[in-house]
Formats: structure tokens, C-alpha cells, sequence
């Protein structure tokens, strides 16, 4: 940007670019929201969209001073170390994948710290929350804005979230999240009951009862289903040969005892290759398509997303505005390519 507005004058074009991202008063709403107004049009000339992809990235820090950098998990390690975290909601269709809203992450020992915080000038009205409670005011703003809707894709880190899911449900939206092999549901048939009315000493009952039916894991559920549960589903071609896997799928009924859930189907993967079942996820749809898996690689604001083939270059961190905001300056670069395809 800076050889192209200043070839002159280059290098002092680009300290003035860094000083207008960090510095000047500009609204990250009304960039994203300019930005969205271009790409999603050129994004639908090759379909629809298919998902809504929640996701977090990690920028690995050495230092203390970086706005909300601790000690915690950081993606790009693939382990917990000192790093800043920024959640993400990306719209995606079968060809690109377009960022709309980012978030970075202030944790707790940030949040409550009132020198740190004046220090990096983060503003009063960001206080701590969630990443699940981030991805959950993200995904409202979206259904608020009218963008065209598609399936919540979420990980592990996010779908073992009961409550989440249960929101998401609320807001109509349908969703792929993958679980923990421990998350307890309760079988196909199994019914709650209602709670006793009084607990000793007085005490009202607040949790529903299992009765007779009792939760289980569902790496427990996985290796009680016979042979027959399980089939091989093919959905894309591979580098070398077409993807497949074998699946079964269940209904279940999370086993959150404060309140009743609906069934939903469990979704399970175990390759021949493998001795063992892998859990990958808990779905609330009408039916299980295997045309809706999705491969996923990092979109330029580092949200897990479909593949963007139009752009291979790399991009920098947004993290530097001080007020924890969107990612404004990273979205254009990824819709430009887009656009200009």
C-alpha cells in the first residue's frame, strides 16, 4: 500500500499507514461493514453461503506488554505459551471464506488489572468475557445484520459448550461442533424426570432426574454400537485419492440436568485405520449430509475457514490496535483477491 500511494517515498509512507492503524479514531464497524458490502456479492456469484465458521487464532509473544498476551493455548504452537488470542466469525461457501467479525480476547488477569489497562488504553466498556461468550455476541450481531445464514461450524474448544449450543439452537441456527470423547448425553430412549420437590433440610430441588437411565460418555456410546451402524461416506477428492471415512450417528439428548435438551444427532468417525473411535462432533439438523464437510486452512485473519484459492500471501497482525477491535485492516486483503477473481 505504502509503494503504491507513496513510491517515492516508501518507507516514510509505511511508518505513516502503521500510525493511522494504531493511532487515528476510526470506526472497525463501518470498515467491516463497507468491506462485507463488496466481497459478499462477488463470494455468492459462486454459491451460496454454507457456514458461519467460529474459531480462535494465537499469536505467539515473548513480551508482557501486548494487549491481553498470557500464558495460554496458542494455535499456532499447537500448546499452551505466552501468546495473544483473538476469536473470529467467518462466512464461507465451497469456493472462499470471508471474515465479518474479530474479537481479541482479554483475559481475566487483564481485565482486572486497572494500571495495565490504562496503560495500553483499552477502553472502559471491554470487560472480560468468554471465548464462548465472544463467539456468542458475534454470532447474534451476524444474525442482527441479515447475513445470509448458513451452518455454525465450531470446534471442540467452543461445541463442548452446552449452554453455547443451546443458544445457537435458540437463535435458529443450525450447527456442527465437534465434543470431547468424555461429554455425557444421555442415549436414544433415555427420559428425565422431573426433580424431586424438596431436598433435605428444607431445600427446593433445582437438578432433573435420569431415573432408570443413566448418562454415558460418548466414547462409551461409540463402542456399544453393532457393526451395522457404521458406514463409509466419501465427500471430496483428495490429493492422491477421494476422502473417506466411516460414521455412525445417534440420537442423543445432552445430559445437562438443570434443564431439558433436545435430541440432537451425534455424529461419530472411526477410520479402518485406526483401532479406535473418534468423537467428532454434535449436530442439530434435520438430517446428516455428507456433502457438508468441510476441509479447513487458516483465512488471512487466521479464522479456520474453507480454502481461499484466489490469495496465497501472508498477513499480518491486526492485534496491534490498541482497542481490541475488529481486525479491519486484515478483512480487505482477504476480500480483495476475492473481488479481484
Amino acid at each position: 500500500m505504502a509503494a503504491v500511494t507513496a513510491p517515492a517515498r516508501t518507507a516514510a509512507q509505511h511508518q505513516s499507514l502503521l500510525h493511522f492503524v494504531g493511532q487515528a479514531s476510526w470506526s472497525d464497524e463501518k470498515v467491516l461493514a463497507k468491506v462485507c458490502e463488496s466481497a459478499l456479492p462477488a463470494m455468492q456469484r459462486h454459491g451460496p453461503i454454507e457456514a458461519w465458521i467460529i474459531d480462535d487464532t494465537g499469536f505467539p509473544k515473548k513480551g508482557k506488554h501486548s494487549v491481553g498476551v498470557a500464558r495460554q493455548y496458542c494455535g499456532q504452537l499447537g500448546k499452551q505459551d505466552n501468546c495473544q488470542a483473538a476469536v473470529s466469525l467467518s462466512i464461507a461457501n465451497r469456493d472462499a471464506s470471508l471474515p465479518v467479525r474479530y474479537r481479541l480476547y482479554l483475559p481475566q488477569e487483564w481485565a482486572a488489572d486497572a494500571a495495565r489497562r490504562r496503560k495500553a488504553h483499552v477502553p472502559e466498556e471491554i470487560v472480560f468475557k468468554t471465548k464462548p461468550e465472544i463467539a456468542l455476541d458475534q454470532l447474534r450481531w451476524a444474525c442482527e445484520a441479515g447475513l445470509p445464514r448458513g451452518v455454525v461450524l465450531l470446534d471442540a474448544g467452543y461445541g463442548n459448550h452446552t449452554r453455547l449450543r443451546t443458544a445457537i439452537s435458540a437463535l435458529e441456527l443450525s450447527y456442527v461442533a465437534g465434543i470431547l470423547s468424555n461429554t455425557s448425553v444421555l442415549a436414544p430412549g433415555a427420559k428425565l424426570l422431573a426433580p424431586k420437590r424438596w431436598l433435605g433440610r428444607g431445600r427446593p430441588a433445582t437438578r432433573l432426574r435420569h431415573g432408570k437411565h443413566k448418562p454415558v460418555c460418548v466414547k462409551e456410546l461409540a463402542f456399544s454400537l453393532p457393526k451395522r451402524a457404521w458406514r463409509t461416506v466419501g465427500w471430496r477428492e483428495g490429493a492422491s485419492e477421494r476422502l473417506s471415512s466411516r460414521f455412525a450417528r445417534v440420537r442423543v439428548r445432552a445430559a445437562h440436568c438443570r434443564e431439558r435438551h433436545d435430541e440432537e444427532w451425534l455424529l461419530i468417525e472411526w477410520p479402518k485405520a485406526r483401532r479406535s473411535r473418534q468423537n467428532i462432533g454434535s449436530r442439530r439438523c434435520r438430517k446428516i449430509s455428507a456433502s457438508n464437510a468441510w476441509s479447513t486452512w487458516p483465512s488471512c485473519a487466521g479464522a479456520s475457514s474453507a480454502i481461499i484459492r484466489s490469495s496465497s500471501r501472508s498477513s499480518v497482525s491486526a492485534t496491534s490496535k490498541v482497542e481490541a477491535g475488529e481486525a479491519s485492516t486484515i478483512t480487505p486483503r482477504c476480500a480483495s483477491p476475492l473481488m479481484d477473481s
